[in-house]
C-alpha cells in the first residue's frame, strides 16, 4: 500500500502561467507540487550542425513540429548570421506554433500555413499547392519518422536536420528525493532518474506517468505504476492525477 501522498514531484518545467491545473489540484488535495525536470532540451554545438553540410538559405520552406525547433532553428541562424528571407515559407503542425514564429518574424509579411487538426495530415493542401518547394525539416536527435514518412508519401523534397537534442538534466551530489510521489512525462526521464539515482527503490513511493512508452520504461525496471494517462476516463495527467489523490486519501482517512 502507498504512502498518504503529500509531497509530488512533477518532472515538467513550473507552468508559465498560474492557470494550470496542477494548481488547482494543489489546493484542492491539500498537496506540494514541486516542478523539477529531469530533463532538458539542448540545441546542438555549430560545430556538429555543420558536419551536416545542410545550407539553411538553399531551401524555400521550412516544417515546425514543435516551438522548440522553431527556437533551436532560429538560434542557430543567429549564429550563422543567417537573415530568413521575406520569401521563406513555413508550414506549422499546429495553429500554437505558428503564432510562435512572431517571436523571430514579422507574422504578416510571411507566408505561413498551420494545421487545424495538430497533425501533418492537416497540412495536405498547402503541400499540395507548394509541392515544388525544398523544404527543411528541423527534429530532435530523439525524434519519430512520422512527419518525413507523410513528406515522402506526397513525394515531396525535403531534407531532415538534426538541431537539438533531449539530454539528462543532472541533480545536485546529495540532492534526495524527499516525495510520496513521482511524476513522468517520457522515458528518456525515467532514464535520467536512474542516473541520478542508481539505487533509487519505489518502496512505498506512488509513480505517476503519461504515455505508453514511459509506462514501458517504468515496467522494465520493475516499477508499479499507481497514476496513468491518457486513458480514455483520464485524457490528461492532471485528470488522473485528481482522480489518484481522491481515491489515495479516501484510504487514508
Amino acid at each position: 500500500m502507498s504512502l498518504k501522498v503529500k509531497k509530488i514531484l512533477v518532472s515538467q518545467p513550473e507552468p508559465s502561467n498560474d492557470k494550470s491545473p496542477y494548481y488547482e489540484i494543489a489546493e484542492k488535495h491539500k498537496v506540494e507540487i514541486t516542478f523539477r525536470p529531469f530533463i532538458k532540451v539542448e540545441r546542438l554545438p555549430l560545430k556538429e550542425f555543420k558536419q551536416q553540410r545542410i545550407q539553411i538559405l538553399d531551401f524555400s520552406a521550412i516544417v515546425f513540429t514543435a516551438r522548440t525547433a522553431v527556437d533551436n532553428f532560429f538560434s542557430i541562424c543567429e549564429e550563422l548570421r543567417i537573415t530568413m528571407p521575406e520569401s521563406m515559407k513555413y508550414f506549422c503542425t499546429s495553429e500554437v506554433i505558428a503564432l510562435y514564429l512572431q517571436k523571430y518574424i514579422v507574422y504578416r509579411k510571411r507566408k505561413i500555413f498551420f494545421s487545424n487538426t495538430s497533425k501533418i495530415e492537416g497540412l495536405v493542401n498547402a503541400f499540395t499547392k507548394h509541392n515544388k518547394e525544398k523544404f527543411l525539416l528541423p527534429v530532435s536527435e530523439q525524434h519519430n519518422d512520422e512527419v518525413a514518412i507523410f513528406l515522402e508519401k506526397k513525394k515531396l523534397k525535403y531534407t531532415k536536420s538534426i538541431m537539438y537534442r533531449t539530454v539528462n538534466n543532472y541533480f545536485k551530489e546529495g540532492e534526495e528525493l524527499n516525495f510520496d510521489m513521482l511524476i513522468f512525462f517520457s522515458p528518456i526521464g525515467v532514464s535520467s532518474l536512474m542516473e541520478n539515482f542508481p539505487n533509487f527503490k519505489q518502496e512505498k513511493m506512488a509513480i505517476g506517468c503519461f504515455g505508453n512508452t514511459t509506462a514501458k520504461a517504468l515496467e522494465e525496471l520493475g516499477f508499479t505504476i499507481n497514476c496513468q494517462a491518457p486513458l480514455p476516463e483520464f485524457p490528461s495527467m492532471t485528470a488522473a492525477l485528481d482522480h489518484y489523490l481522491t481515491d489515495n486519501h479516501k484510504s487514508h482517512k
